[in-house]
């Protein structure tokens, strides 16, 4: 009879000796130690789809820029009527809950955004066309504070030209090839601009005002009521990542350009409000305008000062206040959420200031915030850790059954 209770009993022989207890340094064979061949497999698969991964995105990242560079006539107005559209998408919402159609709701927040746009450059320009009369004179003065600083450095122009007499050195003719000016190119470049700010205004305007059939078809068309949820997340979270981002910024952006508004006109300087507009824009493409901000007040002030010392009191007043804006006021107004890599906006700086110039330089960062918003939602690839034979991704990249699940669990 077999004994049930115990079931070692049943697997040995009859007669055999059972032992009472198990020998300390007895080696228990373990169930699941050797890898199933179909589950490496499987691992193997994975871990080549994910190399052609990395390879495919690698190469796309190289070849992407030469492809929107040429064809910047075409992606650039799409790309910047795309950021257009997130971040007028909650403007045009709010419009709408007053009982406006949607369409005029969305054109008043294109105007909005128009009108803004437009006062911002009047403020800038028209100040600097009466500034320009008196550049020559401007441009005199830095020349004689560089001869009194080259006079007071004499010695190594004479230091320079002993070499040049050891050496033997021999001046070369200076050549100059002839080119269009100013005039031509800006004559040239006039027609393709505004078509292409006429193309981005009204893509702009039909993307905005087809935002509500957009939503309604990423919710409606899945299979899976999950892939319709984490859909309606990424959207939502994209649009309001980057719409709160560009409001918090250009009402910093705003009290930055009051304050050094005021600051030129207590120090004197002609066109105090060209300054404080100019400080507003440029304060938009980090550390480069900033920087641009502080040459333009350095030649200005050299070129207006009486000493150079007195000329370097603006830039000077400027850079501080740069200094406590960028690391005390927006760290603590922005949060933690919208605090990025530095690395990161450099390189999507120079990234798309590469591609297309100025434009890029603006546009940049709101595009590095819906690409941050995407791969937070789809999944942070482990490019380091995949190196070192981890996988690509920690977990499931979409789970679209199990967020249903989970939602509709919570809604229950």
């Amino acid at each position: 009879m077999i004994d049930e209770a115990d079931p070692l009993r049943s697997q040995r022989g009859p007669g055999a000796p059972f032992p009472d207890r198990v020998a300390p340094d007895a080696v228990l064979p373990a169930h699941g130690d050797e890898p199933s061949p179909v589950h490496t497999l499987a691992d193997q698969e994975l871990r080549l789809v994910s190399a052609l991964v990395v390879l495919l995105a690698t190469g796309l990242f190289l070849a992407l820029p030469f492809v929107l560079s040429i064809g910047s006539v075409v992606f650039l107005p799409f790309v910047t009527a795309l950021v257009l559209t997130i971040i007028l998408s909650p403007l045009a919402d709010r419009l709408a809950l007053f009982g406006l159609p949607n369409p005029l709701a969305s054109f008043l927040a294109l105007m909005v955004f128009i009108g803004v746009l437009a006062l911002g450059l009047t403020a800038v320009l028209h100040p600097a066309v009466s500034l320009f009369a008196e550049a020559p004179a401007m441009i005199t003065r830095i020349g004689e504070h560089f001869s009194n600083l080259q006079g007071s450095l004499a010695w190594i122009s004479r230091l320079n030209a002993q070499v040049a007499e050891i050496i033997g050195e021999q001046e070369g003719e200076l050549v100059v090839l002839a080119g269009p000016s100013m005039l031509e190119q800006l004559a040239f470049a006039t027609p393709t601009v505004v078509v292409e700010v006429l193309l981005t205004f009204l893509m702009a305007f039909f993307m905005i005002e087809a935002r509500v059939r957009l939503r309604r078809r990423l919710l409606l068309e899945r299979q899976h009521f999950g892939a319709s949820l984490k859909a309606a997340r990424v959207m939502r979270d994209v649009q309001d990542r980057v719409a709160r981002y560009i409001l918090t910024v250009g009402l910093i952006n705003m009290g930055v350009g009051v304050i050094v508004a005021a600051g030129a006109w207590a120090l004197g300087l002609g066109a105090p409000i060209m300054w404080g507009g100019l400080a507003t824009l440029l304060n938009f493409i980090p550390y480069v305008g900033p920087l641009g901000m502080v040459a333009l007040l350095t030649l200005f002030g050299l070129g207006t000062g009486d000493t150079p010392l007195v000329g370097l009191i603006p830039a000077a007043a400027y850079l501080a206040l740069h200094t406590v804006e960028s690391n005390i006021v927006t760290p603590s107004i922005l949060g933690a959420r919208f605090t990025m890599n530095p690395v990161m906006i450099l390189l999507a700086l120079s990234y798309f200031t590469w591609i297309w110039g100025v434009p890029g330089a603006l546009l940049s960062v709101p595009i590095l915030l819906s690409l941050t918003a995407l791969i937070d939602h789809l999944g942070r690839p482990n490019v380091i850790g995949f190196l070192f034979g981890e996988p690509l991704f920690a977990g499931k990249v979409l789970e679209p059954e199990e967020d249903g699940r989970a939602a509709a669990d919570q809604r229950i």
